[in-house]
């Protein structure tokens, strides 16, 4: 089976697509939503210099696509279709775990491009996840926290410790929603760790972001 991943350069996205590779089916390609400029991820704030590197890490084309909240659905829909036929797929590969209107989106814009929906990680303990993800190899860093997290947490690499610190916090830690955003640098999938360019950290309207020097 053939499938496209929902690639936000983060560790669900990334476990997710190891679980599908371990399950037997092939990866194809990757699909990023970038904000209207096309410089940075709308998810993660990711500048298109990381997902490049990402993906070449991982030997995949990447297809990033510019879009407002009003024409997203439609842009993905299309998306979906040209990469179905481009590279025959057969299904979509997502990272959410149990956020119900996300799957329910994710089934509606699959159905309309012919494809199937698959969410390895759905319904799958938090903890017990995020240790997963650190035994199975994936190292990540915070790029964007609330200000209930706060700014000192950008830029640390996620541990089961820091885990443990957040969810004793009453944190989700896996940010599942959107309490925090992270950033894959290393993990089996990729030839290599990634090279981070310079950054700096920024607050604003109540969240914070690592801001790359290049943006």
């Amino acid at each position: 089976m053939n499938f496209v991943t929902s690639w936000s350069g983060g560790k669900d996205s990334c476990y997710a697509m190891m679980q599908a590779v371990k399950s037997g089916f092939t990866p194809r390609v990757l699909l990023n939503m970038m904000n209207e400029n096309g410089k940075i991820s709308r998810s993660h704030g990711l500048p298109l210099s990381i997902l490049n590197q990402q993906a070449q890490k991982m030997q995949l084309p990447i297809e990033t696509v510019p879009a407002t909240w009003g024409d997203y659905e439609q842009k993905f829909i299309a998306v979906l279709k040209s990469l179905k036929a481009k590279y025959d797929l057969d299904a979509a590969v997502f990272g959410d775990i149990d956020l119900q209107p996300h799957r329910d989106w994710e089934e509606k814009v699959c159905q309309a491009a012919d494809l199937e929906a698959i969410l390895p990680l759905w319904q799958q303990d938090r903890i017990a996840l995020v240790n997963e993800m650190i035994e199975n190899g994936i190292e990540t860093m915070i790029v964007s926290c609330n200000t209930t997290m706060g700014e000192n947490y950008l830029a640390q690499i996620l541990t089961k410790e820091l885990a443990l610190e957040l969810a004793a916090k009453g944190i989700d830690p896996c940010g599942e929603n959107g309490e925090f955003h992270t950033m894959v640098i290393n993990c089996p999938l990729f030839s290599e760790k990634i090279s981070l360019p310079p950054f700096t950290t920024k607050v604003y309207n109540d969240y914070c972001f690592v801001v790359w020097e290049e943006n």
